[in-house]
């Protein structure tokens, strides 16, 4: 059994915390954390695309068990919701969360208090879902719960819209990455990624902040118990009608430098949100649909993940 390191923020000095924190609250405010930076006043009290604005505002955080396994283990993830999105997605099933902005304000210091919490109810991680343009508040908490006992692994859960530049300032701080690689680079797609989820540039900063992701990981890595200590794990959910995209998000992934990441193929897709009423997206996948894509992945050789089967 490969003898795992313990997560990467264990290791960071009062140095590394001082230059985190001044890189991050310098992107707040104006906003330059996503691919869009949109310039958001933040400190001001201006809010930017994804509606955050000066403080964080999460939604829900408690022990998750429906994450890829070796995410959730048999104890949980520690999942943290936070509320706004850096997309707009038509189809979104967590739309109150993400596009309506549901969930309550929190300081820094409890947001520290909450990773510390569901470490103590035994999460086997910390899972931050849609942090990006929280990443200011993130590293304030997390250096406060550091100091207070910290040890677990930092999960960064997004859509995969991120810049690279402010990924890579998260190595040494985020142990596994689970991205979504929603769309592909077609022309097509691009168009399907804009009226979709309002952002027809999605797949090259999505592509290079991945790189980024499994340049600073690798492959999942797990314990003694299957658990994800480390590693990179790309997420995509085949939309009904659009087979096309997906199978050009799996050429993409066996053809780019983060080939070797494990795949989680989701068959999950039911018309959510601004979706009902809007063919093809207001049904679910068909098995045909499901059976063409996952087909195409075997045939591309990426077995490494999971294969999402249809009820």
């Amino acid at each position: 059994m490969e003898r795992l390191s313990p997560p990467s923020y264990l290791h960071l000095t009062a140095a590394d915390w001082r230059w985190q924190r001044e890189f991050f609250h310098d992107r707040f405010s104006p906003c330059r954390l996503c691919p869009r930076q949109c310039g958001a006043e933040r400190e001001s009290g201006g809010s930017g695309v994804c509606r955050a604005a000066r403080e964080a505002k999460i939604a829900s955080h408690n022990l998750h068990f429906g994450e890829e396994p070796p995410i959730s283990g048999c104890r949980g993830s520690g999942t943290v919701f936070f509320s706004g999105c850096t997309l707009q997605c038509l189809f979104c099933q967590n739309y109150p969360i993400s596009q309506l902005f549901h969930g309550e304000f929190y300081s820094s210091e409890q947001l520290a208090g909450i990773f510390l919490s569901l470490q103590k109810r035994g999460a086997h991680n910390i899972n931050l879902v849609s942090p990006t343009p929280y990443l200011h508040h993130i590293v304030d908490a997390l250096e406060m719960a550091r100091a207070k006992g910290l040890h677990i692994p930092l999960v960064y859960n997004t859509s995969g819209y991120e810049r690279a530049e402010v990924i890579a300032r998260l190595a040494g701080i985020v142990d596994i990455y689970l991205p979504d690689l929603k769309y592909g680079p077609s022309e097509s797609s691009r168009r399907l990624a804009l009226r979709l989820s309002g952002a027809g540039d999605y797949f090259a900063p999505a592509a290079a902040a991945i790189s980024e992701m499994f340049r600073q990981t690798g492959p999942p890595r797990l314990d003694e118990n299957g658990v994800a200590a480390r590693g990179t794990i790309i997420r995509h959910l085949i939309i009904p009608g659009h087979t096309e995209n997906s199978l050009e998000v799996l050429r993409a992934i066996a053809t780019g430098d983060f080939r070797d990441a494990w795949l989680s193929l989701m068959s999950q897709y039911f018309p959510a949100h601004r979706a009902t009423g809007c063919p093809p997206f207001d049904r679910r996948l068909r098995p045909d649909e499901y059976r063409l894509v996952r087909d195409e992945a075997l045939k591309l050789g990426l077995e490494s993940g999971w294969f999402q089967e249809m009820e």
